[in-house]
């Protein structure tokens, strides 16, 4: 059996090296490196994919995710709504705009937001909320887009970790997450389910000024050269990475489909397991597309079953280990612990397991038998 890995990069990049070695040399003999022609071409083609009207590529997820809150013309003080269980940088860019982070629980099956946690957490000073589409999985947009017609706030997705999931409105519509709310941030970080090879990441909107706005931001706040209109970053997806995002991207549903499969062979694996609870599926199978697989051990044995896999040879990865509200970077006398059950309890519990495009039957197998017998001893 082939060596198990968290992610396998190299072997994806082993279907698709050709089309990706050709575009890097040609780059390299045209020295288009910063915003040439594969940068645009890209652009053009996600947004075709995800049918919106702007995507604005930009240097890396967290960037993404701040230029969208700069574009916006969020103010010091201003309260952003977000999800108390997720990585740090959604969090971390409202702080660095000296905004203030108001961090609710999640939902314990999905594990992510909490639109009724949402709701008691809506101030006079509330200005967005950020929901993130959580280890994949599209988090509840209905409810989420109501609260905030209904309170006057902006929608930041945070879809990092879920591009090419798929909503379905209770309206009847379809969209691909990142396309919902006002805008959004995605990352293209190497072990996203659509990665290049270094960083990378971008912002979608359906808003024109809002896109006029970004475009000037993401290139020192300039839209004519040594003209700066509005106060800006220096935060452009290179040329490389345009490339390889070019080469997966007509792969990516494909991708996306196979780490479906695989969830779903886990599934059967784990299912009738007292003590292992396998993801939830709130929707239909397309709304999740498995950046992660994340179980819940519920028998206390989370911490020595990571250690048991390690020594096993299987990777494994907990996502999260701390909750933002105890970071000390974000820790505030605003949190009570008892407004955060679910989060408390996620971070005994939750493990994820290897899930990639180039996961095989035999892996899976050993994977999930190793571990039930561990969690069952």
């Amino acid at each position: 059996m082939k060596k198990i890995q968290m992610v396998d990069l190299q072997g994806q990049y082993e279907t698709i090296k050709d089309q990706i070695n050709n575009s890097l040399q040609q780059i390299m003999e045209t020295s288009a490196f910063i915003n040439g022609p594969e940068v645009h071409q890209f652009q053009k083609e996600l947004e075709d994919y995800l049918q919106v009207k702007h995507v604005i590529p930009c240097a890396n997820g967290t960037d993404a995710l701040q230029i969208a809150m700069m574009g916006l013309g969020l103010q010091p003080g201003d309260e952003v709504i977000t999800a108390d269980f997720t990585f740090a940088a959604t969090v971390e860019v409202i702080a660095l705009l000296q905004l203030t982070p108001v961090l609710v629980d999640v939902e314990a099956e999905t594990f992510n937001i909490d639109p009724e946690a949402v709701k008691r957490a809506i101030t006079p000073r509330t200005r967005a909320i950020v929901p993130v589409h959580l280890f994949g999985q599209t988090a509840n947009m209905d409810a989420i887009m109501e609260i905030a017609k209904e309170h006057n706030l902006y929608v930041i997705e945070d879809n990092a970790q879920a591009i090419g999931a798929n909503f379905h409105s209770a309206n009847g519509k379809t969209l691909k997450t990142g396309v919902i709310g006002d805008i959004a941030s995605t990352s293209f970080f190497p072990s996203k389910n659509l990665g290049c090879f270094g960083d990378g990441g971008a912002i979608f909107t359906n808003d024109d000024d809002l896109a006029h706005m970004i475009r000037g931001i993401v290139n020192h706040g300039m839209y004519e050269r040594y003209h700066h209109d509005v106060v800006g970053v220096n935060s452009r997806l290179d040329s490389f990475q345009a490339a390889v995002l070019r080469a997966k991207l007509p792969h990516l549903d494909n991708y996306n489909s196979s780490r479906q499969a695989s969830a779903a062979k886990y599934d059967a694996a784990f299912k009738g397991q007292e003590h292992i609870i396998t993801p939830h599926l709130a929707g239909k199978p397309d709304t999740h597309v498995f950046h992660q697989y994340t179980l819940k051990i519920t028998n206390g044995k989370r911490d020595a079953l990571v250690k048991h896999l390690n020594e096993k040879g299987i990777p494994c990865g907990v996502y999260y280990p701390i909750p933002l509200h105890s970071q000390k970077a974000y820790a505030s006398s605003r949190y009570n612990e008892a407004d955060f059950p679910v989060t408390n309890q996620l971070i005994k519990e939750v493990i994820s397991l290897p899930m990639h495009t180039e996961l095989s039957d035999d892996q899976i197998d050993h994977i999930s038998q190793t571990l039930i017998e561990f969690v069952n001893n």
